[in-house]
């Protein structure tokens, strides 16, 4: 940890300590809240000597649905060699996470990355919102870029901000269905569209594209990799 590191460590640790969970790795500095204070350590990070951390620079969702719990569904990849995002024991069994009240908790998260150009401090914020209503107060009072972050946000993952000005799609059509960075949304999506040069618009029509599984593969070309019973004499 350097010594930059190291003083914003303490300095969140101390200020924070009744609020909020602080880490320090990988030279990496991350505060964890809840999403009740978010608002206030917000403008704290914000307003206060120091932090100061007047610059937000980006705004995202993630989905933790099935996270560490879950293989890929294949039916020629193996399930041995590198883990695949599971949580695998010793053994090689399968540590579950399940659905329960904790991971339903804990589906969402916003995580917020700030600068403070005064200091060269570097922060990110997290917080974690329910699966059922994963509802967080905005932010655009303290930073205004965070405006187009948190309808980003909202597109893509569906998670709400309380006093947005103006919370709507950004990135996704008009009357687009669902949100689809969730990890349950199709890979192919509800529907499809095309301009119907009859109608001269814009029609939307059922998905016509077959579902597949996507399993990654490699391709290899040289004599190695060669069926040597499909060669005949006369090739040889």
């Amino acid at each position: 940890m350097s010594n930059s590191d190291q003083t914003l460590y303490e300095r969140l640790s101390d200020r924070f300590k009744d609020q909020a969970n602080c880490i320090c790795e990988y030279g990496e500095t991350t505060i964890d809240v809840s999403a009740k204070d978010l608002h206030s350590i917000c403008l704290a990070l914000r307003d206060e000597p120091d932090f100061l951390f007047e610059q937000l620079i980006d705004i995202c969702g993630v989905d933790y649905l099935s996270y560490g719990d879950i293989e890929w569904v294949t039916e020629d990849a193996t399930g041995k060699g590198f883990s695949r995002g599971v949580n695998r024991n010793v053994d090689g069994t399968i540590s579950h996470v399940g659905e329960d009240e904790q991971s339903n908790q804990k589906r969402f998260a916003v995580v917020y990355h700030l600068l403070s150009i005064k200091h060269n401090f570097r922060v990110r914020v997290k917080t974690y919102l329910p699966a059922q209503s994963p509802i967080v107060d905005s932010v655009t009072d303290i930073w205004a870029s965070a405006n187009w972050f948190e309808r980003e946000a909202f597109d893509l993952f569906g998670i709400l901000f309380n006093s947005h000005s103006d919370l709507r799609r950004i990135l996704t059509d008009y009357g687009f269905i669902g949100h689809p960075f969730r990890k349950d949304f199709p890979l192919l999506g509800n529907v499809e569209m095309r301009y119907d040069t009859e109608k001269q618009r814009v029609v939307y029509e059922p998905v016509s594209v077959q579902s597949r599984t996507l399993v990654p593969k490699v391709k290899r070309d040289d004599h190695r990799y060669i069926d040597d019973s499909a060669t005949t004499e006369g090739d040889r």
